[in-house]
């Protein structure tokens, strides 16, 4: 199966033979595509929407005090500050800072990025210690140090996670459970923790004791502390892959010995538990106590009963050919689902029994937007019955709405706080659903923005957008950089729904697992012809894009079906099947693509782009792009592909940034230049 590669030289990140040929590919770009005037106006056009004040800052409650995390132009890097609720809802809120990236990163040296903050909420110190987490170039490995809210200082004898893939989350003021590299053997071959600790303050990281130690072969360990108030629990999560887990919760012997009890469910299932309700959701069929549940849907039960052997289930939400589960949030009374019926969204509100084995109330929520996307989140799921609402889709600009779901009930109408500003002209453009009819006859949704006066001639520039992976669905959205740098200029913008994806529940991610991968890549190629029989665009005039396992996608566009697309876009992406699950976090991916050490190669190889490139083939114009500090997906992977095509002189243009981890950029101004890369290489290519 090995065969000799020619480009394994590039795989070495920071290797200075890899990185001289980064800058030489870099230089290229610049000389291409950067130094045009619309390059720089459309780069400064979608810096200026990522930079706005006016965008919402989305804010979580803590206390009383409700944070956020800010970039703007003044703060490169970004700010973690705070405000009130009575602030937060006027026009110009009082922001108290707790903490500046910028001079953090100047006073130390470090290029650092956020990746969070955790405030403890309970115990005497509560709301005035934070553990935060700071990235160096925007990788996923990072630090975690303590803060103290008050004095606005790093505490000299606090909690300090040193730099590793891993998490530290509050048990109290003085303990915490910890998931990182304390040596070898203590991670996973993913490259993900292996060990779960109890962390209690002033012991050596590495003598904390171990309250969880999975395999080698795992995922990950994850531990974390529910604080609800009367259902305080421990629970540790094993990840054997990346769609099943065990899940325990943790209690302590009489002897002081940690005690795990594995709760009886699916592995493959997502479970949650809030107060004495144990939810879970279904990525297959369960047959239990003489019934069975069918994939997809969301299952309740008494925790106390279930723990005492109970099992029998009430079914909160059962999928249907076309609706599936898209989430749901808890408040301290309520159950929020939010639903999806061919990818447009739904609410139901749900209020669990006071007695178990009671009966659930349901109601469909009022008073919300029936079109577009829907999003909740629990304000205060331990305090009270409020929820965020964000509604938006492609041509509205993002709301936030604050809904009390507690003592008005479900028929309290959204009170709206924020609102983002139009960033673009929406006059004259339309927003349609369409479907495609894929190779096996399955029908595939996909939305298309475009101009209501479109002349149906084919000529129209179009970019087809698709993921297609991991069960992550493709919702409307609003964007201002789409809307400046692609939609006012004339262009059509459409996202596929492609198998792969969660629009119609797990069965939908199934279908294009491991062997059937290729229905993912059948789908988004039948969207593309029934574009061009549309006549909205044609092959000359059509671009795709997509990045990550979407650049996988995008690479398969580009080698199996080149005769559709006029010029490809594959961003941060896997695309050398056969050692992606030895670089980086790629063997934690085995689970959707398949493990090339084994049989399953056969068929990896039939969606391998690396390896699918014909030099003799001709092939669309392609940018690739990536991120040095990518710790997630290889640089590599982009890199070799490029290489070999710039080799067989192909129509090849790289771009390498040097921070910015898998989202391939570390502020707004890197954000900016990689999204105008990309649109101002499909405008020169399909227009």
């Amino acid at each position: 199966m090995t065969q000799t590669d020619p480009y394994l030289w590039l795989e070495d990140v920071d290797g200075e033979k890899a990185l001289d040929w980064v800058r030489a590919r870099n230089a290229e770009t610049a000389g291409a595509l950067e130094a045009s005037d619309e390059f720089r106006a459309t780069e400064k056009q979608i810096l200026e929407v990522l930079d706005s004040d006016a965008k919402i800052p989305p804010i979580a409650k803590a206390g009383d005090w409700y944070y956020n995390f800010w970039r703007d132009a003044q703060h490169v890097r970004g700010i973690w500050r705070r405000t009130t609720l009575a602030s937060y809802r006027t026009d110009s809120p009082e922001w108290d800072v707790l903490l500046d990236l910028d001079a953090l990163a100047e006073e130390e040296g470090e290029n650092w990025v956020w990746h969070g903050a955790k405030v403890l909420r309970t115990g005497p110190l509560a709301f005035t210690r934070a553990l935060v987490s700071l990235s160096r170039g925007g990788s996923d490995a990072d630090v975690t140090r303590e803060y103290d809210l008050e004095s606005r200082r790093w505490l000299a004898d606090g909690f300090v996670r040193p730099e590793a893939k891993g998490d530290v989350s509050w048990i109290d003021a003085d303990t915490v459970f910890v998931e990182t590299d304390t040596g070898p053997g203590s991670m996973t071959e993913s490259g993900y923790p292996r060990i779960a600790r109890r962390w209690r303050r002033g012991e050596p990281l590495t003598e904390a004791e171990i309250v969880f130690e999975g395999a080698h072969e795992d995922l990950s360990i994850g531990a974390f502390h529910d604080r609800t108030p009367g259902f305080e629990r421990d629970w540790v999560v094993r990840a054997t892959s990346f769609y099943t887990a065990e899940r325990y919760l943790l209690t302590d012997g009489a002897d002081g010995a940690v005690e795990l009890t594995k709760l009886d469910i699916p592995d493959s299932a997502e479970t949650s538990v809030k107060r004495d309700q144990l939810l879970v959701e279904l990525r297959e069929d369960w047959t239990v106590a003489g019934r069975t549940y069918v994939a997809g849907s969301l299952l309740a039960i008494a925790f106390s009963h279930f723990i005492d052997g109970g099992r029998e289930f009430t079914v909160l939400y059962e999928p249907t050919g076309d609706s599936a589960l898209a989430g749901y949030a808890f408040t301290a009374h309520r159950l929020v689902l939010e639903l999806m019926t061919d990818v447009r969204s739904r609410l139901e509100i749900l209020t669990p029994p006071v007695e178990p084995g009671g009966a659930w109330d349901r109601i469909a929520a009022h008073h919300v937007p029936d079109l577009g996307t829907l999003q909740v989140a629990p304000v205060d799921a331990d305090e009270d019955d409020a929820v965020w609402l964000y509604t938006t889709d492609y041509l509205s600009p993002t709301t936030l709405s604050l809904l009390d779901l507690g003592s008005r009930g479900v028929n309290a109408r959204p009170v709206p706080l924020k609102a983002m500003p139009s960033f673009f002209d929406a006059e004259g453009l339309v927003v349609e659903q369409h479907f495609a009819t894929s190779v096996d006859g399955t029908r595939v949704p996909y939305f298309v923005v475009r101009p209501h006066d479109l002349a149906y001639d084919g000529t129209a520039p179009t970019l087809l957008y698709g993921y297609g992976g991991f069960e992550i669905s493709l919702t409307p959205s609003y964007s201002g950089g789409l809307g400046r740098a692609w939609l006012e200029h004339g262009g059509v913008y459409v996202v596929a729904n492609i198998r792969g994806g969660g629009e119609y529940g797990p069965t939908w991610h199934q279908a294009a697992l491991r062997d059937q991968r290729h229905r993912a890549y059948e789908d988004f190629a039948a969207v593309a012809r029934d574009l061009a029989e549309r006549r909205i665009t044609s092959a000359e005039h059509l671009g795709a894009m997509g990045g990550s396992n979407g650049g996988l996608l995008t690479g398969n566009m580009l080698t199996q079906y080149p005769e559709l697309f006029g010029a490809v876009v594959i961003q941060v992406p896997l695309l050398d099947m056969q050692r992606y699950h030895l670089l980086l976090a790629g063997a934690s991916w085995i689970a959707e693509y398949g493990d090339p050490d084994s049989d399953d190669w056969e068929f990896l190889a039939t969606f391998s782009p690396y390896h699918l490139f014909d030099a003799d083939r001709a092939y669309p114009p392609v940018l690739f792009t990536t991120s040095t500090r990518d710790d997630r997906v290889h640089p590599g992977h982009a890199r070799k592909m490029a290489a070999k095509m710039l080799e067989a002189g192909k129509d090849v243009t790289y771009y390498e940034n040097i921070e910015g981890g898998h989202g391939g950029a570390a502020n707004n101004a890197q954000a900016a230049h990689m999204s105008a890369l990309a649109y101002r290489f499909l405008w020169s290519r399909l227009s």
